[in-house]
């Protein structure tokens, strides 16, 4: 094995970790700084926790931080990482770079979508829904499961969706900045208007509530979608256009509204919002569920299904469901 890829004994991590959260505190001076460099020398595995660091903060993009500028070796990590000032940010990066080091895979801290959330400027956890106003007045709701950072300055609004489903409502701007929405799949500029965006595999879903978007996919031809339509997009280009659809927005309100959803669909749609695994057999994955359900108390929910539906529930552990066919 090379010695850049030998595994960092765990004490040398917790090591790492730490002295990385103390040079970002405010306490940080000349004379932590140098006791770091010293612990730096001092062995190899120390030196290779830190590299392993760096290529972290080297794979997450590029915000230097002018306070650290000075500090030896800490140009990736340290720099772009840790731009961000708030203690809980830095717990819970130190905590996730942690869990890096320790398991000695570099990339897994960009690849992990649940640690994306936590590392964003704004996430919701599993089965959590949050309504913001931001600093230019937009109003912002997010889904279950979602991450978005904000990066508004002085010739724009830009919000990034990293992750799950959002509705927005924009504001008109006194500075007249354009508002911009990032997506993996190319950047929405809506033009004074209420719309929602979700993340479905490779794909993006816009529905236009109010107002129009200009949806431009990185790689494809613009499309302008008004009120009353949506339509999924991904890098290549936008698909066909169709009518909005109201209830799809109806867990602003914590609800998750089906007329005549597949079974199958609407287990998919609960599970964004409980943690574990729903699922169901494929001879009852086409009945048909309609009403209005509280996403607040999805195993209330799930134990409702028996009563209307000809199923029976199998629990095989408190996070494991399967619908099967009556017998």
């Amino acid at each position: 094995m090379d010695a850049a890829e030998a595994p960092i004994p765990p004490a040398v991590a917790r090591r790492a970790v730490a002295w990385w959260v103390d040079l970002r505190s405010e306490d940080a001076d000349e004379a932590l700084r140098r006791r770091w460099q010293r612990w730096l020398e001092r062995d190899e595995a120390h030196r290779r926790a830190w590299a392993r660091l760096e290529a972290v903060g080297a794979h997450l993009n590029g915000r230097v931080h002018e306070g650290l500028a000075g500090v030896p070796g800490a140009s990736a990590l340290v720099q772009v990482a840790l731009a961000e000032t708030a203690p809980p940010r830095r717990r819970a990066l130190g905590a996730a770079l942690l869990a890096v080091l320790a398991g000695g895979g570099a990339w897994q801290l960009h690849d992990d979508p649940a640690l994306q959330a936590r590392l964003a400027d704004l996430g919701t956890g599993v089965g959590e829904r949050r309504r913001l106003v931001l600093a230019d007045g937009t109003r912002l709701a997010m889904n279950s499961g979602s991450a978005v950072d904000l990066r508004f300055g002085a010739a724009e609004r830009r919000l990034v969706l990293r992750r799950g489903e959002i509705l927005v409502e924009t504001a008109p701007d006194t500075a007249h900045r354009p508002f911009v929405v990032q997506t993996l799949s190319g950047e929405l500029r809506p033009l004074g208007t209420r719309f929602r965006v979700r993340e479905r595999g490779d794909e993006l879903e816009l529905a236009v509530y109010e107002g129009a978007v200009d949806i431009r996919p990185t790689a494809g031809a613009a499309r302008v979608l008004a009120a009353g339509e949506q339509a999924r997009f991904d890098t290549a280009g936008v698909g066909p256009r169709q009518a909005a659809d109201a209830d799809a927005a109806a867990w602003v309100d914590g609800m998750l509204v089906a007329s005549g959803m597949r079974l199958d669909e609407f287990l998919a749609e609960l599970a964004r919002h409980r943690r574990g695994r729903l699922d169901c057999a494929s001879e009852v994955a086409a009945l048909r569920v309609s009403g209005s359900y509280p996403l607040a108390d999805v195993d209330r929910v799930l134990a409702t299904l028996p009563a209307v539906l000809p199923v029976t529930a199998v629990w095989r552990t408190r996070w494991w469901l399967t619908l099967r066919a009556n017998t």
